[in-house]
């Protein structure tokens, strides 16, 4: 048992000299582990454009075998852009559709309760609603 109290012992006075060493050094964090960028924000803003160009490309490529017209940068962020309002328009249904079950859910309880019946869950309720 000493022996293991002191290994933790030995193991955390090591963390805690080397966190008190870091943090009264003058030297910043990149210079303390020689770090540099392997390549310039402007180099990787480049990759980014070149790799949609290469997707867009390939998905034009695709088209033209099954016949279909290609599409344009434009295009392709009108279309992502008509999806997210669609995946937004979805959520909003379903956050409505979900406070509708509550508000009925909670009338049915009160209903129940003044039979003097015990309250339904959530999920036995749309159970019975075939949801």
């Amino acid at each position: 048992m000493g022996f293991v109290l002191g290994t933790i012992a030995l193991l955390l006075s090591l963390v805690f000299i080397l966190v008190y060493v870091a943090h009264v050094s003058q030297r910043r964090d990149v210079d303390l582990v020689d770090w540099k960028p392997t390549r310039s924000p402007e180099v990787e803003a480049q990759n980014e454009v070149d790799d949609v160009a290469q997707m867009i490309e390939a998905a034009n490529e695709r088209r033209r075998r099954l016949g279909k017209p290609e599409r344009t940068l434009e295009q392709v962020e009108l279309s992502v852009m008509e999806a997210q309002r669609e995946r937004a328009r979805m959520r909003a249904e379903a956050s409505e559709r979900d406070a509708d079950i509550d508000d009925m859910l909670a009338l049915k309880n009160e209903r129940r309760a003044r039979k003097g019946l015990p309250p339904i869950t959530r999920e036995q309720y749309e159970a019975d609603l075939n949801l």
